[in-house]
């Protein structure tokens, strides 16, 4: 999978508020392989379009 546009890249804790979870949830999606992390160690990223999609599953 090739990583998304910067612009679509957040840090954990607007990840965890665009999804309506806690930041222990975002890593523990992360862990169990339901959500891709993207940048370097110390500093995590993810896709806002993924986080969409899986907050729209969870409430469909």
């Amino acid at each position: 999978m090739s990583r998304p546009p910067r612009h679509r890249l957040v840090p954990t804790n607007v990840a965890a508020l665009a999804a309506g979870v806690s930041e222990a949830t975002i890593r523990k999606w992360v862990s169990r392989g339901k959500l891709t992390r993207y940048g370097i160690p110390g500093r995590s990223e993810f896709d806002i379009q993924e986080l969409t999609e899986i907050a729209l599953q969870r409430r469909g």
